[in-house]
This record gives structure tokens, C-alpha cells and sequence, in this order.
């Protein structure tokens, strides 16, 4: 039988995860490094906070 090397992890996982979270009639944007970007009305601002938050 053929022995196998262990997978190896992925690396185009990218350091920052963003994710937007709605609360009540506000939208925050969030990070897996802890950022936390302000409440927003606008889905939209949200989502553009945390492009911005990634790409710098």
C-alpha cells in the first residue's frame, strides 16, 4: 500500500475574514482579528467598511 503525506493547509485562506451582522435596524461590520467597524443604516456602508478594512 502507497503511503500518503498529510494535506496540506490551504494557503490562500486570506488573514482577515470579514462578515457584516445586523442589529436592530443597524449593520456592523466585523473581522476575525477583532476589528469592529461602526453600526451603519446602510447595508451597503457595512459591506464597504470591511473592504476597506482588508485591504489595508
Amino acid at each position: 500500500m502507497a503511503q500518503q503525506d498529510a494535506p496540506e493547509a490551504p494557503r490562500d485562506i486570506p488573514d482577515h475574514l470579514t462578515t457584516t451582522v445586523e442589529q436592530g435596524a443597524f449593520c456592523v461590520a466585523h473581522c476575525t482579528c477583532g476589528w469592529r467597524g461602526p453600526a451603519r443604516r446602510a447595508r451597503s456602508q457595512a459591506r464597504t467598511d470591511a473592504e476597506s478594512h482588508r485591504a489595508s
